[in-house]
């Protein structure tokens, strides 16, 4: 700064501007052409493959497991879930693919099965209630 230069936050106002310094910067530009150093660009491509959905059902086959589980059907529909879950962790997208829908078919199976036990279970019930009343002879 110059010593003439004045405060930056004077006490009093007056109405002469505050002189400032011109600062005169040169820069050098490069006119761009073709490559500088003789030696050819090199390029690097990576291809990023957006990752694959591959439902595992393993939610599906857990409650299969503990709660509808005929003829073992929810247990087995949870194993291969787990081996659907583990190929698509290894990157076997088409075993993954092949496991979990071997695991929904085994889940809709012990789903209709377990429904059907439930459904004839009801309607026995009600029937044996409705042919043999309580206390009756």
């Amino acid at each position: 700064m110059n010593r003439n230069s004045q405060p930056f936050f004077s006490t009093v106002h007056t109405r002469v501007p505050p002189s400032y310094e011109e600062l005169r910067e040169e820069h050098e530009v490069s006119v761009r052409g073709g490559p500088q150093s003789s030696m050819p660009e090199r390029t690097t491509v990576i291809n990023i493959q957006p990752e694959t959905v591959v439902p595992d059902h393993i939610v599906w086959s857990l409650f299969n497991t503990l709660f509808f589980n005929p003829c073992c059907l929810g247990f087995i529909a949870f194993a291969y879930s787990v081996k659907s879950r583990d190929r698509k962790m290894a990157g076997d997208v088409i075993g993954a693919q092949t496991y979990g829908s071997t695991a929904k078919c085994l889940n809709i199976w012990a789903l209709v099965l377990s429904l059907l036990v439930i459904t004839a279970t009801v309607i026995l019930t009600v029937v044996t209630a409705v042919h043999h009343p309580p206390g009756g002879y």
